[in-house]
């Protein structure tokens, strides 16, 4: 199990900060990018414009599955930006990572 760390950049400038938090339950584990999204949220901030991602993997990682869906609820144009240990980084957008995303508008009636 590698640490993580993450920024959540609102729209404003603030950033927020997470990380992940391991369980012996993995299931029950948190990713640092949901964490910094829920102190953001806390603080009453719903747009975002990067989030900045560390990790102790030699290779820049990308969000997993559940938190670029968590993510693509408030910031469908996000800019994502990972730095690996060995000194690698890697941008993507967020559509780039999740480009069908399943958001409040797949649930709505025609």
């Amino acid at each position: 199990q590698f640490r993580v760390g993450a920024a959540l950049v609102a729209a404003d400038g603030t950033t927020y900060a997470g990380c992940n938090v391991e369980n012996s339950s993995f299931p029950a584990g948190s990713c640092a990018e949901r964490i910094a999204l829920g102190a953001a949220i806390l603080a009453g901030r719903q747009s975002f414009a990067e989030i900045i991602i560390v990790t102790e993997a030699d290779t820049p990682t990308p969000p997993c599955g559940m938190c670029r869906q968590s993510l693509v609820e408030f910031a469908p144009d996000l800019r994502v930006t990972s730095h690996g240990a060995a000194g690698a980084s890697a941008t993507w957008s967020l559509a780039e990572l999740l480009p069908a995303p399943f958001t409040g508008q797949s649930l709505r009636h025609a």
